[in-house]
């Protein structure tokens, strides 16, 4: 029986099966986060993932929340294959406690990502309400990667494994709710002598159309919600231009941000940046200046001058 049990092709291949799962988190949290970090826009079926990638729920601690998902990927792949590389030779008990070791910090580590995944779909669900395929690719990969973790060798101290899995999932969710919890309830405490973070400057020069636009927008009580760090209200920014955009009713939503107005975006429910509210009705995600004349319903001249955005 005991040959049988260590002969499993499960627990022969689990090792290969977990770090191949991890490389391609790596990919894709690799790909967001440099979609992310310049401004892009990803490549989804649906605006769910530019929608997910410009909330407020994809940055922490002022870094892409991807890049956390891209290191705790990697990690699963050197704690998969490290003892697959080590040999056993003069020192023959290192192989036996690597492997022991190993196993515990891929079963620790997929058990935070599963749980942090979990509370993200539940964000995904009932807060953003969309549509991300590398969300839910995501949550799929950790949920595999748990499941690896927890067949894929013979664990002799299951209570061993009981504890470091209620730890792990303890730790996960009050940090993860800690971390949350000022998009949750933002409130601004910023000190009357500072001024806030103002973003990146609008490099761009309005047109004639750009600021006809821009002056109808706010007589017609259009709204853009927005965070100072976020790169699509930058883009956005730079296709009005600075003279235009400068009449534009912009409301700051991030408490670290210039005069910013947390009570209205949580009053408006944004749930991502930027938000346009154009006649009672919300739209996010950058727009180009045609969507929004014909939202709005400007009927001037569109000889738009910026039809894309410029960094």
């Amino acid at each position: 029986m005991s040959r049988q049990r260590s002969t499993s092709w499960i627990h022969r291949w689990s090792r290969l099966l977990i770090a191949a799962i991890a490389t391609v988190g790596v990919v894709v949290t690799a790909y967001l986060t440099t979609v992310k970090l310049a401004g892009g826009t990803a490549v989804c079926p649906t605006s769910g993932c530019d929608r997910v990638l410009s909330s407020p729920y994809a940055t922490v601690f002022g870094l892409p929340l991807t890049l956390f998902g891209f290191l705790a990927y990697a990690s699963l792949i050197v704690f998969a294959v490290t003892p697959l590389f080590v040999k056993s030779t003069h020192k023959k008990q290192l192989p036996s406690k690597l492997e022991n070791w190993t196993w515990l910090l891929m079963f620790g580590g997929a058990t935070a990502m599963m749980i942090f995944s979990g509370y993200l779909m539940y964000l995904l669900t009932f807060q953003i309400k969309v549509v991300c395929i590398y969300c839910v690719a995501s949550a799929l990969f950790s949920t595999s990667l748990f499941v690896l973790t927890l067949i894929g060798r013979d664990w002799e101290d299951i209570g061993q494994l009981f504890f470091v899995a209620i730890v792990v999932g303890m730790i996960t969710l009050i940090g993860t709710l800690g971390i949350y919890a000022n998009v949750n309830n933002p409130v601004a405490k910023i000190n009357s002598s500072i001024p806030g973070e103002a973003g990146l400057p609008i490099t761009t020069t309005s047109g004639a159309a750009e600021i006809a636009l821009a002056q109808h927008l706010k007589q017609a009580g259009v709204k853009m919600y927005g965070a100072y760090w976020c790169p699509h209200c930058h883009a956005q920014k730079q296709l009005f231009g600075q003279e235009a955009f400068s009449q534009i009713d912009y409301i700051e939503c991030d408490p670290k941000g210039k005069n910013p107005q947390t009570d209205r975006c949580q009053a408006a429910k944004v749930k991502g940046y930027p938000t346009w509210e154009i006649n009672g009705q919300s739209y996010s995600g950058t727009q180009s200046l045609e969507k929004l004349a014909e939202l709005s319903g400007y009927s001037r001249p569109r000889n738009f001058k910026n039809t894309v955005s410029q960094p």
